[in-house]
């Protein structure tokens, strides 16, 4: 790469952590659920848009490939899923606090945990993106009868977890 290539990748780099970061960070732990595994799944991901030599410099678009790019590492990652399952016993149980909200997000990431990637992907595009099984069908390259049963199955687990019903995790 010539050094006016280097320049305007590190400036779209730069550009995009400036103005979407924070969006992608949260993006990539609403998908993991732990704050560690988003770092790796975001930084997995810039290396692998910004890795290519020509990326462009249209911030929206470059968001776009970075969401991608986590949701497939993501999806693809079972090993990944095998390896914290083998290991998160290691782990140190949250400090409780008294507060009701923190001790219903603790329920709420031990819910999540407990999903399959699909479903859990699945429940993040659908909740967290907003968007119809449709288009998570076409995010997911899969039929929209195979995320209507991952967000169904998802729905009832969480429901099972959470103790609501599961017309109340809808």
């Amino acid at each position: 790469m010539d050094g006016g290539a280097v320049a305007d990748w590190e400036r779209a780099f730069r550009e995009l952590l400036a103005a979407r970061g924070s969006a992608l960070r949260s993006y990539a732990y609403v998908l993991t659920g732990d704050a560690a595994a988003a770092s790796d799944l975001l930084q997995e991901a810039l290396t692998r848009v910004f890795g290519r030599r020509r990326i462009g410099a249209d911030i929206a678009q470059l968001e776009a490939y970075v969401r991608r790019a986590m949701l497939n590492h993501h999806v693809d990652g079972s090993r990944r899923l095998k390896r914290w399952n083998a290991t998160r016993h290691l782990l140190v149980e949250p400090v409780r606090d008294d507060s009701d909200q923190v001790v219903v997000a603790d329920q709420v990431r031990r819910a999540l945990s407990g999903l399959s990637p699909k479903q859990r992907a699945c429940i993040t595009l659908r909740y967290y993106e907003d968007l119809t099984v449709s288009e998570i069908a076409e995010q997911l390259n899969c039929a929209e009868g195979t995320v209507k049963r991952h967000l169904a199955d998802a729905r009832a687990r969480l429901a099972d977890q959470l103790g609501m019903t599961e017309e109340g995790a809808r």
